[in-house]
């Protein structure tokens, strides 16, 4: 391969060309993306907060099973709209009183966010983790800035309680940044099933012959491009998509188990748990219900599945 003009490698060209371009936010979240380093910190963290989290009540409950989404997201409007609004009353004569009010509650609110965040963050894979990490530790500088605030505030000292708050906020901004980075680049959060219910119009359609299934044992099978878990016990056939919700693992190699006399299929990767009758979700840190298909066996031994709406 020959050089470039002016006798530099490719290698070196592209670096000049990168020191020449002004790095975009989104250019700083891919480096902490690809910060092989932060798994020294990462790892024992995410161990130390799945031991913390081995009660499943507990687990589920932070992970926000009961809602139907992931709680962190949604809790997070709370201490940042408190804190926020206190930076703004602070631009308004005789309104010290609220700003203190807003920003303790913003306090108060911010350790239940950053529990769920926790749970959330101790099941991606690492390089969520990374970015994790990262808009974690912005997120702890905002809550510091801010208890100093309230601090300052509570003492008197409404000046340094004002620009703490600043501190915070730009610690906030950078943290925000961060989370929603992890929810729509890296899909932390986002269901990744494919989604199967267009595909209900249509009526039924044929997987394979019911002969061809081994009994009790879960394999793959494909409809067209989407990938579906199988699993025939005796004249009954039970189907869902193959890949999480949660981060996408394959359902077909998970484990078979038994909750409250429902069959269910344990995520190898993270171990959700959904009910193969109707793909619920019994265990996170799933949230989203995993697409499941109605099946039957036709007089000619074919199995034909449908979306199950």
């Amino acid at each position: 391969m020959s050089r470039p003009r002016g006798g530099l490698s490719p290698r070196k060209l592209t670096r000049r060309v990168t020191r020449g371009r002004r790095l975009r936010p989104a250019d700083l979240a891919s480096r902490l993306q690809h910060a092989a380093p932060l798994d020294r910190a990462a790892g024992p963290l995410a161990g130390a907060a799945q031991r913390a989290l081995s009660h499943r009540g507990a687990a589920d409950a932070l992970h926000g099973v009961w809602l139907g989404q992931p709680l962190h997201p949604a809790l997070t409007g709370l201490p940042v709209g408190c804190w926020l609004s206190a930076a703004l009353l602070d631009l308004l004569p005789g309104s010290q009183r609220a700003a203190r009010a807003l920003t303790a509650l913003g306090v108060a609110t911010a350790v239940p966010t950053a529990a769920a965040g926790l749970a959330d963050w101790s099941a991606l894979h690492r390089e969520q983790q990374r970015v994790g990490l990262a808009h974690a530790a912005a997120g702890a500088g905002a809550g510091s800035m801010f208890t100093a605030s309230l601090a300052a505030r509570l003492t008197g000292r409404d000046r340094a309680g004002r620009l703490l708050t600043l501190g915070g906020l730009a610690a906030l901004t950078a943290g925000t940044y961060l989370g929603r980075y992890l929810a729509f680049p890296l899909g932390a959060g986002a269901s990744h099933a494919e989604p199967v219910t267009h595909l209900s119009p249509l009526g039924w359609h044929e997987l394979c012959r019911s002969r061809e299934l081994p009994e009790g044992r879960p394999v793959r099978r494909q409809l067209g491009y989407l990938s579906l878990f199988v699993l025939r016990q005796g004249a009954e056939v039970m189907v869902l998509a193959d890949h999480c919700t949660h981060l996408g693992g394959p359902l077909h190699q998970g484990t078979l188990a038994d909750r409250d006399g429902a069959p269910c299929i344990i995520c190898p990767w993270h171990g959700s748990t959904f009910r193969l009758t109707d793909g619920s979700v019994v265990h996170g840190p799933a949230t989203a219900r995993q697409p499941g298909f109605e099946a039957r066996v036709s007089d000619q031994g074919v199995v034909e599945i449908r979306p199950r709406l």
